[in-house]
């Protein structure tokens, strides 16, 4: 039970800090730091496959299902971040 409260604190702190740092960035700079970030959400992922792939008695169900919630948000922003930066670069192209 100690785990799960741990586990879900770490959870709940990533998201109000994760919350914080995106709201921070101005507009601007949002596009150019999507690529950037692709980086970290690809780290995320590897993480999150872990986190997900966990076997043993000692890790509850909980952290598997977090696991795999990270993992689906992790990809998307993975995804959506390569299409942002594929939609930027196509904008510089000469016509």
């Amino acid at each position: 039970m100690e785990l799960l409260i741990m586990l879900l604190t770490i959870f709940v702190l990533a998201i109000f800090v994760g919350f914080e740092i995106i709201t921070k960035v101005p507009p601007t700079l949002h596009t150019p730091l999507m690529s950037g970030s692709n980086a970290i959400s690809g780290i995320t992922v590897i993480g999150a496959l872990l986190a997900a792939g966990m076997l043993g008695s000692d890790y509850p169900y909980a952290a598997k299902v977090l696991g795999t919630i990270a993992l689906v948000f992790a990809t998307i922003n993975v995804v959506g971040g390569f299409l942002v930066t594929d939609r930027m670069l196509r904008m510089f192209r000469k016509r």
